[in-house]
């Protein structure tokens, strides 16, 4: 069996351009793979405030030493991170908003990237802890950004993801969505057949 963990952060929701996306792409992997479990998180339906130096004092604080306030703190991170090291596929739908990605996303990952839990230093640098995994990135984007210098989050998350110890990462792109239904058809087009490249 193979463990799949989707990650969407559009505000949106399932209705959101990136959440389709995942959605499709989901759906050519099974058609693929009958043998599948897959966990998916909406991250928006879920409201997670910004971290607190309470929560990382939480995670610092020995299980059997923590208070039931700060058992209650450190529960979401655990939970997400029991579920990264649980998969073997990782799909994230990752829109674009003002250049960069989610906030909500951005608080996901700051309750994954923990010190001796999915990364550590070393006398050598970090290493990161969460291995032979794979990653697909579904971003969607109102404009056309890949490969230019406003493509802020392309490199963000090949050196986040890449930190925890994710190297294989693939991007797929469905851009220019806003710039009129010419551009959109051809976006999803695009996006359609290198998902099913992918997939297969």
């Amino acid at each position: 069996m193979q463990n799949i963990l989707v990650i969407n952060s559009s505000i949106s929701g399932e209705n959101g351009n990136s959440s389709k996306l995942t959605h499709r792409f989901l759906t050519k992997l099974q058609a693929q793979q009958a043998n599948l479990h897959v966990v998916e998180r909406h991250l928006s339906d879920m409201q997670i405030g910004h971290i607190s130096a309470a929560e990382m004092q939480a995670w610092g604080t020995e299980e059997n030493q923590r208070t039931p306030g700060q058992a209650a703190l450190a529960a979401l991170s655990e939970s997400f991170i029991a579920e990264l090291q649980h998969a073997d596929t990782i799909i994230l739908g990752m829109p674009m908003y003002n250049f960069g990605v989610p906030s909500t996303f951005k608080a996901w990952i700051d309750r994954v990237a923990r010190a001796g839990v999915t990364f550590q230093y070393t006398a050598n640098g970090p290493v990161g802890l969460l291995k032979n995994k794979k990653v697909f990135v579904l971003a969607a984007r109102g404009g056309i950004y890949a490969g230019t210098a406003k493509d802020t989050q392309t490199n963000y998350l090949r050196d986040v993801l890449g930190f925890l110890g994710m190297t294989d990462v693939e991007f797929v792109y469905a851009e220019g969505l806003a710039m009129g239904p010419d551009s959109a058809n051809a976006a999803w087009q695009g996006a359609e057949s290198e998902m099913s490249k992918l997939a297969s």
